[in-house]
């Protein structure tokens, strides 16, 4: 494809505008931007000199006619909007989660397949440097045979953040949905796709939320929590979806005689004392990478029984795209891969809709909570 790749985005807030701008890094053109309210978006547009700009969807893509849709809104008001784009012909980025739940998500797959669309699924912290890297000495054979991963996290995350889509199963919220995507996406570029087994455990330790108007930034939410939550006139709005998770899994590796365990340990709501991490071991040696989504450094473990701190290289550096943050970061290296792939260029296997209803569907599973065993009768 020689002429200009143009592109529609849903959504007008720190997603929306960082998708915007991941597209025009590798060249492609935004011709249009859809929000919820007429004047949030046209504000959005002229900041961004984005040519269109509209509230109704269906409008906007026979306007605009765009090879690309960017889907930037909670995951929750996804499964429409992607439908109308893929049957309109247009390859898709989507945000994740893909939809609120899995069978919705294998809808919209069934349907890219049928249609012969290209899809992205944006759980992709996997482009992280330092995980690119651990995926490079795994596959070298470095630390042996893979035997388990552990992935620890505890956000803390304030409880009296404004109410929001966060909130609600429903509208794409939840931990699992916007955190254990990420991990589950790093953890297999690592040590393989094939995802053999699952259970886990989902805990809503939040109760409920202060309603307050006038958030449009998810990235400054924080900045509208109410200076007196004993204000009688405060609204609250209730939580229905997991702020705290435990998941174990068991993934294929080509490196490994048996599957590999894996324990994704999800605080949302605590305090952490040590630092966030996601380690490998195996049986030769280990690797250890710092923060909870593999922000780095990275360390080694081994034959001398040693922990060494290990530079990047120098091409994984070079190869890691500029923006002011690793969400955008993470979003230019996947949008860079599906906008090659469409231009006719070759590029390494990617995530797409296939993930994100494999995703969902997991996260339906583990939401279930029926994995324990009743040992009451052994007291």
């Amino acid at each position: 494809m020689s002429k200009s790749i143009k592109v529609l985005i849903q959504g007008t807030g720190f997603a929306g505008q960082g998708h915007a701008e991941a597209f025009r890094s590798v060249g492609a053109e935004v011709v249009g931007i859809v929000g919820r309210t007429q004047s949030v978006v046209e504000q959005v547009a002229k900041d961004m000199e984005i040519p269109f700009a509209g509230t109704d969807w269906q409008q906007a893509l026979e306007q605009c006619k765009p090879d690309v849709v960017s889907i930037a809104t909670p995951g929750g008001a996804h499964e429409e909007a992607i439908t109308q784009a893929i049957e309109f012909g247009c390859h898709v980025f989507s945000d994740k989660p893909l939809t609120a739940t899995g069978e919705s998500a294998k809808k919209l797959h069934d349907l890219a397949v049928a249609k012969k669309v290209k899809t992205a699924f944006a759980a992709s912290f996997r482009y992280m440097p330092d995980v690119i890297y651990a995926k490079r000495i795994v596959a070298a054979g470095a630390i042996g045979e893979p035997l388990e991963v552990e992935c620890i996290s505890h956000f803390n995350l304030e409880r009296d953040i404004p109410f929001g889509w966060s909130h609600r199963k429903e509208d794409g919220g939840g931990r699992l949905n916007n955190n254990f995507t990420h991990k589950l996406s790093i953890v297999t570029s690592i040590i393989g796709e094939k995802i053999l087994s699952i259970m886990g455990e989902v805990r809503d330790d939040l109760g409920r939320a202060p309603i307050v108007e006038g958030v449009h930034n998810f990235k400054k939410r924080r900045d509208f929590i109410p200076d007196d939550l004993n204000d009688p006139e405060l609204k609250w709005g209730e939580s229905n979806v997991e702020w705290s998770y435990t998941v174990l899994a068991k993934l294929e590796s080509e490196l490994a005689e048996k599957p590999v365990s894996v324990l994704f340990k999800h605080g949302g709501l605590h305090p952490r004392f040590n630092e966030d991490h996601i380690a490998i071991y195996g049986s030769k040696g280990a690797i250890y990478i710092k923060g909870h989504y593999g922000s780095g450094p990275l360390y080694f473990y081994d034959s001398n029984n040693q922990w060494t701190r290990l530079p990047l290289p120098d091409d994984i550096v070079d190869n890691t795209p500029q923006g002011e943050g690793d969400t955008e970061r993470n979003w230019r290296y996947l949008i860079r891969e599906l906008v090659n792939d469409i231009r006719g260029e070759k590029v390494a296997p990617y995530q797409t809709f296939k993930e994100g209803a494999q995703y969902q569907q997991l996260i339906d599973i583990i939401r279930e909570n029926d994995n324990w065993v009743d040992v009451s009768h052994l007291q």
